[in-house]
């Protein structure tokens, strides 16, 4: 993020199958040399938006020896997409369905997708349907086992719900909810976190959600078993894939990166020094770990 995180893309709005309105970031660039590439595609998390995904739209859109297409979505009820009157349809099936019309919308028949946590599950779901439209993954903190002490660190502070006066306090509330598994963050990297987290709505920063989305998590037994997505992570042997794990993650182990590893062998591995639930993905040699793989599509 940058103080002009406005900038750099066409803001786009799109209707789904049943009519809401999604709301899209396309950092085209320059047409002409970057429609010969693959575009990239960024799914963020359970309550995050596209705005996580700024700068590194603009670091691959603006790529001075590979530019591309980057397109960053902000899933149902969340950032700029409206809110869905009907509750249940907040679910990885919808907002998978969601993708493929943005993805029809705009002409995009393959992507590289980048899945951040819950992003990435929406990409298991689309891998398992069947469809051709994911040429490479990229995987940030997600896998087909989610630990319950990391959702419990997510339920945890959704329902602690503390509400920002202004930018500084918001910032202090990141601080005080990430910052032991954050500690490669900076003070502009917090700063970012928080405009990227926070909309600014009658003169206070306010997080920029559906609260219903927040509810699902705050209402979760962890005392039942959590279903794991190995049959789905399976469809993933035929299609290139990258996992990002932060050093620090509680949702997605080590145990559970190195199995798999060992169900996809020629899965390329990234960890993140110094970062948790998720990984920052401009910052560090993360970006450049991303080019790398990225330049072979």
């Amino acid at each position: 993020m940058r103080s002009d995180d406005e900038s750099g893309f066409l803001a786009r709005t799109i209707a789904a199958e049943d009519g809401l309105k999604l709301h899209v970031r396309d950092y085209a660039g320059d047409e002409t040399i970057t429609k010969a590439r693959t575009p990239v595609f960024c799914l963020p998390g359970l309550t995050r938006n596209s705005r996580d995904f700024h700068q590194l739209a603009l670091l691959l859109s603006q790529d001075p020896a590979a530019p591309r297409r980057v397109i960053t979505l902000d899933a149902r009820g969340r950032g700029a997409s409206e809110w869905d009157k009907d509750k249940s349809r907040y679910n990885l099936i919808v907002e998978g369905q969601d993708v493929l019309t943005v993805c029809a919308a705009l002409g995009i028949h393959q992507a590289i997708f980048i899945g951040t946590s819950r992003g990435g599950l929406v990409l298991h779901m689309l891998a398992a349907s069947g469809r051709d439209i994911l040429r490479a993954v990229i995987l940030n903190d997600i896998g087909p086992v989610l630990e319950k002490i990391g959702l419990a660190d997510i339920r945890d502070y959704l329902n602690r719900d503390k509400k920002p006066a202004n930018w500084d306090e918001a910032i202090e509330i990141l601080r005080e909810n990430h910052g032991g598994a954050f500690g490669a963050l900076d003070e502009e990297d917090w700063q970012d976190m928080a405009r990227a987290i926070y909309a600014f709505r009658d003169g206070k920063p306010v997080a920029d959600y559906d609260p219903a989305i927040a509810a699902q998590m705050q209402a979760l037994d962890l005392e039942a078993p959590i279903p794991d997505l190995w049959p789905q992570f399976q469809v993933f042997q035929d299609i290139p894939l990258m996992v990002i794990r932060g050093e620090n993650s509680k949702l997605l182990t080590q145990m559970t990166t190195d199995e798999m590893a060992r169900r996809h062998p020629e899965m390329a591995i990234k960890i993140a020094r110094g970062q948790g639930h998720a990984p920052i993905l401009h910052l560090g040699d993360v970006l450049d770990a991303i080019r790398h793989f990225i330049s072979k599509f």
